[in-house]
């Protein structure tokens, strides 16, 4: 599975999900932070599963319309 994990995501998590197998990308090794706009149309480009805690993302995929 491709995973894109964001900021506010642990990055021992990358760890353990590259570690089971996983293709996975943490937001936390790209300084600085690119924004959420940014974040979301990346998983989509690369077709990765996003996992954030940010409530922010569902209303930019509904209400903004962003690709996801």
């Amino acid at each position: 599975m491709k995973v894109l994990l964001d900021t506010c995501v642990w990055g021992g998590a990358a760890r353990e999900l590259t570690a089971a197998g996983h293709d996975v990308c943490w937001i936390g090794n790209h300084l600085p932070d690119p924004g959420d706009a940014a974040i979301i149309e990346l998983a989509y480009q690369q077709e990765r599963v996003l996992v954030t805690l940010d409530k922010d993302f569902g209303e930019l995929a509904i209400v903004y319309g962003h690709a996801h």
